[in-house]
Protein backbone atom coordinates (compact mmCIF):
# COMPACT_ATOMS: atom_id res chain seq x y z
CA UNK A 1 0.00 0.00 0.00
CA UNK A 2 1.28 3.47 -0.89
CA UNK A 3 1.71 5.80 2.08
CA UNK A 4 0.58 9.43 2.04
CA UNK A 5 3.24 11.27 4.03
CA UNK A 6 3.96 14.56 2.21
CA UNK A 7 1.96 17.58 1.08
CA UNK A 8 3.95 19.87 -1.22
CA UNK A 9 2.44 23.33 -1.66
CA UNK A 10 3.50 25.86 -4.29
CA UNK A 11 4.54 29.13 -2.62
CA UNK A 12 5.49 32.47 -4.17
CA UNK A 13 7.76 33.11 -1.16
CA UNK A 14 8.47 29.96 0.89
CA UNK A 15 10.13 31.95 3.67
CA UNK A 16 7.07 34.22 4.13
CA UNK A 17 4.70 31.25 3.92
CA UNK A 18 6.95 29.31 6.29
CA UNK A 19 6.66 32.05 8.92
CA UNK A 20 2.87 31.93 8.61
CA UNK A 21 2.71 28.12 8.82
CA UNK A 22 5.02 28.18 11.87
CA UNK A 23 2.37 30.26 13.62
CA UNK A 24 -0.56 28.18 12.36
CA UNK A 25 1.03 24.83 13.22
CA UNK A 26 2.93 25.89 16.34
CA UNK A 27 6.06 24.28 14.88
CA UNK A 28 9.43 25.34 13.57
CA UNK A 29 10.50 24.00 10.16
CA UNK A 30 13.02 21.16 10.01
CA UNK A 31 14.40 22.58 6.75
CA UNK A 32 14.44 26.16 5.51
CA UNK A 33 16.05 27.62 2.40
CA UNK A 34 14.99 30.40 0.01
CA UNK A 35 13.30 27.83 -2.26
CA UNK A 36 11.89 25.31 0.23
CA UNK A 37 10.56 25.07 3.79
CA UNK A 38 9.59 21.75 5.43
CA UNK A 39 7.53 20.99 8.54
CA UNK A 40 6.99 17.62 10.22
CA UNK A 41 3.72 17.30 12.12
CA UNK A 42 3.46 15.13 15.25
CA UNK A 43 1.64 12.53 13.14
CA UNK A 44 4.70 12.31 10.85
CA UNK A 45 2.99 14.07 7.94
CA UNK A 46 5.36 16.47 6.22
CA UNK A 47 4.28 19.76 4.69
CA UNK A 48 6.66 21.33 2.21
CA UNK A 49 6.42 24.87 0.85
CA UNK A 50 8.19 24.85 -2.51
CA UNK A 51 9.07 27.94 -4.54
CA UNK A 52 6.39 27.80 -7.24
CA UNK A 53 8.75 29.06 -9.96
CA UNK A 54 11.01 26.04 -9.33
CA UNK A 55 8.29 23.35 -9.20
CA UNK A 56 8.23 20.96 -12.15
CA UNK A 57 5.82 20.41 -13.69
CA UNK A 58 4.39 23.91 -13.28
CA UNK A 59 1.39 24.23 -11.02
CA UNK A 60 -2.09 25.54 -11.75
CA UNK A 61 -4.63 27.03 -9.35
CA UNK A 62 -4.05 26.40 -5.65
CA UNK A 63 -7.70 26.18 -4.62
CA UNK A 64 -8.43 22.57 -5.56
CA UNK A 65 -8.01 21.08 -2.06
CA UNK A 66 -8.59 22.04 1.57
CA UNK A 67 -5.86 21.66 4.16
CA UNK A 68 -8.06 20.78 7.12
CA UNK A 69 -7.56 21.26 10.84
CA UNK A 70 -9.97 19.83 13.41
CA UNK A 71 -10.91 21.51 16.69
CA UNK A 72 -12.69 19.95 19.67
CA UNK A 73 -15.68 22.32 19.70
CA UNK A 74 -17.37 25.41 18.22
CA UNK A 75 -15.71 27.77 20.67
CA UNK A 76 -12.24 26.69 19.51
CA UNK A 77 -13.31 27.05 15.85
CA UNK A 78 -14.38 30.63 16.60
CA UNK A 79 -11.16 31.36 18.52
CA UNK A 80 -9.04 29.98 15.68
CA UNK A 81 -11.00 32.07 13.17
CA UNK A 82 -10.31 35.22 15.20
CA UNK A 83 -6.62 34.36 15.62
CA UNK A 84 -6.04 33.50 11.96
CA UNK A 85 -7.98 36.40 10.47
CA UNK A 86 -5.91 38.68 12.72
CA UNK A 87 -2.90 37.38 10.76
CA UNK A 88 -4.43 38.87 7.61
CA UNK A 89 -5.66 35.65 6.01
CA UNK A 90 -8.50 36.14 3.53
CA UNK A 91 -11.89 34.71 4.48
CA UNK A 92 -13.35 32.40 1.86
CA UNK A 93 -16.11 31.12 4.17
CA UNK A 94 -16.99 32.70 7.52
CA UNK A 95 -17.81 30.32 10.40
CA UNK A 96 -20.97 28.45 9.46
CA UNK A 97 -22.89 25.25 10.07
CA UNK A 98 -22.70 22.65 7.32
CA UNK A 99 -23.98 19.08 7.12
CA UNK A 100 -20.84 17.63 8.71
CA UNK A 101 -20.14 20.30 11.34
CA UNK A 102 -19.20 23.88 12.15
CA UNK A 103 -16.46 25.26 9.89
CA UNK A 104 -14.70 28.16 8.19
CA UNK A 105 -12.26 28.42 5.30
CA UNK A 106 -9.46 30.96 4.84
CA UNK A 107 -6.81 31.36 2.13
CA UNK A 108 -3.09 31.56 2.75
CA UNK A 109 -1.07 34.12 0.71
CA UNK A 110 -0.73 31.61 -2.15
CA UNK A 111 -4.44 30.81 -2.28
CA UNK A 112 -4.27 27.43 -0.50
CA UNK A 113 -7.55 26.75 1.29
CA UNK A 114 -7.26 26.34 5.07
CA UNK A 115 -10.39 24.76 6.58
CA UNK A 116 -10.98 24.53 10.34
CA UNK A 117 -13.91 22.49 11.63
CA UNK A 118 -15.54 20.58 14.43
CA UNK A 119 -17.90 17.72 13.67
CA UNK A 120 -21.52 17.88 14.77
CA UNK A 121 -22.14 15.69 17.81
CA UNK A 122 -25.29 14.32 16.19
CA UNK A 123 -24.79 14.14 12.42
CA UNK A 124 -27.78 15.36 10.45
Amino acid sequence: MTTLNYLLLAAADPQRSGALYSRLLGLEPIESSPGFVMFVLPSGLRIGLWLKDEMEPRTGAADGIDISFSEPDRARVDETYADWTALGLATLQAPTDMDFGYTFTLADPDGHRLRVFTLHENPR
